[in-house]
């Protein structure tokens, strides 16, 4: 199962309020923010997670794809973008 991230009732960014041990049931309870790249959508986790897989190389990344490098680049803009917005 997926780690849910956002509210389905109105779409804000959940935060994890518990965590627990799967070896020793430990849980850890608190009010805690997601990390940044977990807040993105499950699409822009994905296309980090092949441009670190393709050594950070767009060229690699738009080849495997089958888009254009300027394709590829404009995404990568779009998700720089939104990383700097959640950032803030």
């Amino acid at each position: 199962m997926k780690l849910p991230i956002v509210c389905p009732s109105c779409d804000h960014t959940l935060n994890v309020s518990q965590m627990k041990c799967p070896s020793c049931a430990t849980q850890v309870n608190g009010d805690y923010e997601l990390p940044v790249l977990l807040k993105l959508s499950r699409d822009d986790q994905e296309f980090v997670l092949n441009f670190l897989l393709s050594s950070g190389s767009i060229k690699e990344m738009a080849k495997q794809a089958e888009l254009s490098y300027p394709t590829m680049r404009n995404k990568m803009d779009d998700l720089i973008e939104k990383v700097k917005k959640l950032q803030n």
